[in-house]
């Protein structure tokens, strides 16, 4: 019954704080004195975003940018999972390649968009790989640094049972490591997002990216607001959507529980 209530007081607060800060938005800027131009109302914010529904084709552009993010975050996950375990599993391979990655790492992502987009044009597929190397980097290094700490002693309990590799990875190491797999696809939810914005940005003709040059050279401040509202949608729904996916998988680990004193 306290935990309940407790629920329901948080998102009281919450709700209260997000009540404050619309209120802020509409009535703050024209009581100080701030031009449209550059911070408009909430209601004109509100306004710019019914046009742009339908003359802008926001739902269309919001439908391209989501769907590169998740493919984007998709494959620069599993890509990113997939060489972690392979570089936990054999640590000469992680001598041999840590170098590359490493440098590949320190390369900035937005310099490769512009890249991207001299060789396959101004498709989907410039933005997706960015993402991809965005999202790549924060999964690989959760599952390698959880395969680099893994306790010894379950390995070795395992091979005392004659488990063969393959099963000591299925039964010990897979298992453990995917909190820490979580954690790195809570990140690279978010970083796909930019990844894809700033592929949009650098040379798109479709996505929110794409509405945000659009708007900005227009000068039209309302419209940037609307398309960072919807980038801050998806975004949100990705993280989210990563985080229900650990509930029902990791289901089986304690939760916190707060304690009242």
């Amino acid at each position: 019954m306290n935990e309940m209530l407790q629920r329901y007081s948080t998102a009281l607060w919450s709700l209260l704080v997000l009540v404050v800060f619309l209120g802020v938005w509409e009535f703050g800027p024209g009581a100080i004195g701030v031009p449209d131009f550059v911070l408009p109302h909430l209601s004109r914010v509100a306004e710019e975003a019914g046009r742009i529904w339908s003359g802008e084709k926001l739902l269309w552009h919001a439908g391209i940018t989501t769907l590169e993010v998740v493919v984007g975050f998709v494959l620069g996950s599993l890509l990113g999972a997939l060489i972690g375990y392979a570089l936990g599993l054999s640590p000469k391979v992680e001598s041999v390649l840590s170098p590359y990655l490493l440098a590949l790492q320190i390369a900035p992502k937005v310099a490769f968009a512009p890249l991207f987009v001299m060789w396959l044009g101004y498709t989907v597929y410039p933005k997706i790989l960015v993402a991809i190397l965005i999202v790549f980097f924060p999964v690989l290094i959760n599952v390698l640094s959880s395969m680099r700490t893994m306790d010894a002693d379950m390995i070795n309990l395992a091979r005392s049972f004659s488990a063969t590799r393959l099963q000591v990875f299925r039964m010990v190491e897979y298992p453990t490591t995917l909190p820490a797999l979580f954690s790195g696809l809570r990140i690279a939810s978010t970083l796909a997002v930019i990844g894809v914005v700033v592929g949009e940005l650098v040379g798109g003709n479709m996505g929110l990216g794409y509405l945000l040059v659009f708007f900005e050279g227009q000068g039209n401040t309302a419209g940037v607001f609307v398309v960072i509202g919807a980038l801050t949608v998806i975004g949100i729904v990705a993280y989210y959507a990563v985080v229900l996916a650990e509930a029902r998988v990791l289901h089986y680990l304690p939760k916190a529980t707060a304690r009242m004193n």
